[in-house]
């Protein structure tokens, strides 16, 4: 799986941020609270349409505690603002509690099988995320979305050609976005680079700018051109991304990698700091600490190592201690615990995530 905060899986998310935004009041008194962003991520129009979406959807379930629909919406738009703030174990609880109060009344309920699929996904439990898809299908196969829940799950189980199957159907009944970009995701994993290039194009393009989920197929299109060593197209792609979506931290993030090719290290760092200071995600102070070492500054290489590894071992833990809210993280901490030279640790994760996943 990608680096950068679960590549495939919350696109389909933004459609339904969109549509709660002609929603006119929200939640009943125990669900969890919007948190206010910090911050770049407070400024502009998002966030203000953001908290009018949310404030009325509490003011409808304030008034009907049964409408789940607007209790699934809530669900979604929290999920949403997890994968813009990188807030995840907050709105991650946020939005279960939700799910789970939706599916208890109604357990058919399709878009929330989907979304708890999805949280599912985003977790890194993906053998329950498969399973709940696979129920979502049987109640609706006519829906491009749980076809792309399909495809995430069997393509990190390792289920390569089922993925495949999945991704063709998903575009048979609705390309769009979100299947374009699961093409271009599968193009690469099987070596069509230029392949891989051509669909995330065509993904950007179906996107509507500015949104986090175009604006992230975006910054992939520019990743993409950045393996191949086309430095100056993906530049001008990351540009492009934060002139619709200011301070957007994966477009920062691309610039920080250009930077660090070119042996720009100290402007490197600055971007990635900037990216870092917006969206919580240890992939950031893994990479620092990567800058750092490049940059001959091993005692804050050592810090940020520390640092990311703290974070994924608190995700880690929750999983532990909560199997069915927390984020599978030892794939991560394997990498992580290498850097730092801790063999055995890392080769104690490595091992869980075999046992867990053996056909990826």
């Amino acid at each position: 799986m990608r680096k950068y905060l679960y590549p495939f899986l919350l696109l389909g998310f933004g459609a339904a941020v969109v549509t709660i935004f002609l929603f006119k009041s929200a939640s009943p008194v125990p669900v969890p609270p919007l948190k206010a962003r910090q911050g770049d991520l407070a400024l502009g129009g998002e966030w203000l349409n953001t908290k009018k979406a949310v404030q009325g959807l509490r003011a409808k379930l304030r008034q009907d505690p049964n409408d789940h629909q607007s209790r699934l919406l809530l669900a979604q738009a929290y999920l949403q603002e997890g994968r813009v703030t990188g807030d995840h174990p907050y709105y991650d609880a946020a939005a279960l509690q939700l799910l789970e109060q939706v599916l208890a009344d109604q357990p058919d309920n399709f878009d929330a099988l989907c979304s708890q699929a999805s949280l599912c996904l985003t977790q890194h439990h993906f053998a329950q995320g498969l399973a709940l898809a696979e129920r979502a299908a049987k109640i609706n196969p006519y829906s491009a979305y749980v076809y792309g829940l399909l495809c995430d799950a069997h393509v990190e189980l390792g289920h390569y050609d089922e993925a495949v199957r999945m991704a063709d159907r998903m575009n048979q009944v609705r390309p769009d976005l979100r299947a374009y970009a699961r093409v271009s995701y599968l193009r690469e994993l099987h070596g069509d680079v230029p392949g891989a290039i051509q669909a995330m194009g065509m993904a950007t393009e179906a996107g509507y700018v500015g949104l986090e989920q175009t604006e992230w197929t975006r910054v992939q299109l520019g990743q993409l051109h950045e393996n191949r060593g086309e430095l100056d197209q993906a530049e001008n792609l990351y540009q492009q991304s934060l002139q619709v979506r200011p301070f957007y931290a994966y477009a920062l993030a691309g610039l920080s990698r250009v930077a660090a090719a070119r042996r720009d290290y100290p402007a490197a760092i600055k971007y990635l700091e900037q990216a870092r200071a917006t969206v919580k995600d240890y992939a950031f102070a893994d990479e620092l600490a990567d800058l750092y070492r490049l940059h001959g500054q091993p005692a804050e290489a050592e810090k940020m190592a520390k640092e990311s590894i703290a974070m994924l071992a608190g995700a880690a833990q929750e999983a532990d201690e909560n199997e069915q809210l927390g984020h599978y993280a030892d794939r991560e901490l394997a990498y992580a615990y290498v850097k730092t030279g801790e063999l055995d640790w890392a080769l104690k994760h490595a091992q869980i995530e075999y046992e867990r996943r053996p056909d990826n």
